[in-house]
């Protein structure tokens, strides 16, 4: 089985990035990883408190890449599980995306 092309993460992150802006979502990077392959997660914050973090990882059903939830709840909690994801991983970008609505864009066509 061929694996399947991955694109750089730096223009990956650009490109999220772009998307965001145009539909006005503010969005920020965290921390800036390997361009070239570093992993990203990203945290949407509702600015209540609360937050989720996702992260590519493939679906066990499918074997399709897709974001799954690596941590959700308080916001203090879902930081302390990104800042555990990045102790072990010095390579990973992290995306901080902060909309009331919760808004994050992952599951739209090109994101995934």
């Amino acid at each position: 089985m061929t694996p399947e092309p991955r694109l750089r993460a730096g223009i990956w992150v650009a490109a999220y990035l772009a998307r965001l802006r145009v539909e006005d979502i503010p969005a920020f990077v965290v921390r800036r990883g390997d361009d070239t392959a570093g992993a990203v997660l990203v945290k949407a914050a509702t600015l209540d408190g609360r937050a989720r973090a996702f992260q590519r990882s493939f679906d066990p059903m499918t074997g399709a890449r897709a974001w799954m939830v690596l941590a959700e709840g308080e916001e203090a909690e879902v930081d302390a599980a990104i800042a555990r994801a990045r102790r072990f991983d010095p390579d990973l970008w992290v995306i901080e995306v902060e909309d009331r609505q919760g808004r994050h864009l992952l599951g739209d066509e090109g994101l995934d």
